[in-house]
């Protein structure tokens, strides 16, 4: 039992980080120093940590909910058997997502550290750490071209009018059509460029040919805006032509827009996710209240939800459900290790993971109603079937709903809504992957780059990404986006993430790992021999699956009816390797910094580093790892106050609670 002298007595040193105002309970007249303190500053100093836990969570959701939420898990639920493909998806949520996103919230809470210099738990596969780079920086550079999209349409929808309404713009062409052709449809015919309705009895084959033909070329205005008025989209990625600048402003304004929310790290961060993280549903519901009252709105309702319950015998939509559970939650990529890193230590990630990983499924499911409502309008206003118009990808986005959009009453306010909502959507999963690259940089080097150097190292990390971004701004550089949307993060992701599965379950120790995780948590995640069993055999499993499937799956890159070259197709496997060649390079680089025999030094970097466990004093006592005894070390306390640190320790662990944090319980007041 702990005196309450000592209580005052550190209180009272305002040189202490991890305890401010003891709350007193009174216990048959006297005071009991087993009550729980409440710290109002930093539990980690040097490093940081969230202001709350609801910004953690706000973060992971601004995080993990992001573009492909809207635009692609409707249609594979459509593509793949309606509400039937909601089975798989469960199921892969359950034995991939859930552990996967749970296993890197507690890899990262444990050390306090970025996706590099973690792997302080085995040096030896640093690379990983490396890799994860790698995938955030590429990312990075392209997923803010799309947020500058967003902008360029945002300011074009400040208008009486939106400009893509009518085919009677410069940039259109003779295959626009900005006419209903609905009643023309329904009789079977066919419209040509003077929209006249013919019927295919009343002309002769050739003319009805011509027609078809022509009708197979035709294309929205909204579609001819995209692509001719915003991309001015060249013929090919062989063809990049000049910069576009209205684009390269576009993206000048994410950058700048990412750089000032990031510029005080998590702390000016943790407030901007209250906004991008909850906006979207506000502007969710919104849409789907308006898009209920739409005609056809039940039709699209009907094609995203009626189970085809013999897709289930197909292989392709288990596949679909395991790869795009895996990417909509965004493993691997080093964002929820960097997220959690800022966690206090005993922080319930557990709670936290099933929080945000459920909220992920469901927000994903409900974007449905929204997109398919609107579909189903789309598809009554043309005259046609639900499946006609569906799509997925950028072309959901920046033609199919602004086409829908712009024939509803007011359009311009239902456009703002929507771009505002892919605006925050897309931003809040770009403040992450920036907050990964620039957190990788500054662990590898604090003492340099830690504190005011971190606004420089945030400076150098944007303005190289926005150049680099700038080949996206060129009339090619749809093609160039295409290009490292589908290979920065597909095939590199899946093998990073089944070799950090599988050193830590195999290596470092499945049941290591699982103490760790209670040492956070005061109790096992419940059931602890379920996660035992997923992380040590059924996710690895499962990640190779998606991996073979990914590669038996794989056809060449197109964009719309164009066809990357070889030559693309190579460039884009080489930027898949550049993460994953990481691996075995830092392992290599880290063997040739030793000396002594080869098997020697593999065998050292095979086991953890002296700094790895716990950030601070106090948690790497409780958790029986070495105390810092170098001054230099990063995040260590004052050794002199070993003493006090233990006498807290034997405090904590004389407590019978199950609260996650017994630094932030609650007050208890006189009984």
């Amino acid at each position: 039992m702990v005196h309450k002298d000592h209580y005052k007595a550190v209180n009272d040193d305002e040189e202490a980080p991890w305890v401010k105002e003891p709350t007193i309970k009174i216990v048959n007249g006297d005071r009991n120093a087993l009550d729980p303190v409440i710290v109002k500053r930093d539990e980690n100093i040097e490093r940081g940590n969230w202001s709350n836990k609801l910004e953690f969570i706000l973060s992971c959701f601004s995080y993990a909910v992001g573009l492909g939420t809207i635009w692609r898990f409707p249609y594979l639920c459509y593509r793949n058997g309606g509400g039937a493909f909601l089975i798989p998806y469960a199921i892969m949520y359950v034995f991939a997502g859930l552990p996967l996103f749970f296993f890197e919230l507690s890899f990262g809470q444990y050390a306090s550290e970025g996706p590099v210099s973690i792997w302080k738990v085995a040096p030896f596969f640093q690379g990983i750490g490396y890799a994860m780079f790698v995938i955030s920086f590429l990312i990075g550079i392209y997923y803010n071209m799309v947020v500058a999209w967003s902008f360029r349409y945002l300011f074009a929808s400040m208008t009486s009018v939106l400009p893509w309404t009518s085919c009677d713009n410069v940039w259109n062409t003779k295959n626009c059509r900005d006419f209903d052709i609905k009643n023309c449809t329904l009789l079977e015919g066919l419209v040509d460029s003077s929209r006249t309705c013919h019927i295919k009895s009343e002309v002769s084959d050739s003319f009805w040919k011509e027609l078809e033909l022509m009708n197979t070329n035709s294309r929205l205005p909204a579609d001819e805006y995209f692509h001719k008025r915003v991309l001015d989209i060249s013929t090919g990625i062989h063809d990049l032509g000049p910069i576009n600048w209205e684009l390269a402003l576009c993206l000048l304004l994410a950058w700048v827009c990412v750089f000032f929310v990031l510029l005080r790290g998590i702390k000016s961060f943790g407030k901007a996710v209250y906004f991008t993280a909850l906006f979207p549903y506000l502007i969710l519901t919104i849409l789907l209240i308006r898009s209920a009252t739409l005609p056809g709105f039940v039709d699209g309702i009907m094609f995203y939800l009626t189970p085809q319950w013999s897709k289930l015998t197909e292989a392709s939509v288990w596949g679909d459900a395991a790869m795009q559970i895996f990417f909509s939650l965004s493993p691997c990529w080093g964002g929820l290790i960097t997220l959690a890193s800022y966690n206090r230590f005993h922080n319930n990630c557990f709670r936290d993971a099933v929080i945000v990983a459920t909220g992920n499924v469901f927000t994903a499911f409900f974007a449905g109603f929204v997109i398919f409502g609107i579909i189903g309008f789309m598809a009554f206003e043309l005259g046609t079937t639900v499946d006609k118009v569906a799509t997925q990808g950028a072309g959901l986005a920046f033609a199919v709903y602004p086409e829908a959009v712009a024939r509803l009453p007011i359009a311009p306010l239902w456009s703002i809504l929507f771009f505002v909502m892919l605006l925050t959507l897309g931003l809040g999963t770009q403040f992450t992957v920036l907050e990964t690259v620039v957190t990788t940089i500054v662990d590898l080097w604090p003492h340099k780059l830690r504190g005011k150097n971190h606004k420089w190292v945030l400076l150098a990390s944007a303005t190289v990404m926005f150049l680099l971004g700038l080949i996206m701004c060129t009339n090619g550089g749809m093609y160039v986006l295409q290009l490292i949307d589908t290979y920065a993060a597909t095939f590199s992701a899946l093998i990073i993430g089944m070799a950090e599965v599988c050193v830590i379950a195999w290596h470092y120790g499945i049941d290591r790992f699982l103490d760790d995780i209670k040492l956070m948590l005061g109790h096992d995640a419940p059931p602890r021999w379920y996660w035992r069993f997923v992380w040590k055999f059924f996710t690895p499993v499962i990640i190779v699956a998606i991996l073979v499937f990914t590669l038996v799956d794989f056809r060449t890159l197109t964009y719309g009816d164009y066809t990357y070259p070889l030559e693309a197709t190579i460039v884009g496997f080489l930027i898949a390797l550049s993460s994953v060649a990481m691996v075995p390079i830092v392992a290599v680089y880290k063997v040739f910094q030793l000396d002594g025999p080869i098997l020697e030094r593999i065998r050292v970097l095979l086991q953890p580093s002296s700094d790895w466990g716990p950030a601070l004093q106090i948690h790497r006592i409780e958790a029986g790892a070495p105390t810092h005894t170098d001054s230099q070390v990063p995040l260590a306390l004052p050794n002199h106050r070993f003493e006090e640190l233990e006498l807290e320790l034997a405090t904590v662990l004389e407590r019978d609670s199950e609260s996650d944090n017994w630094i932030n319980m609650k007050c208890t007041g006189p009984n």
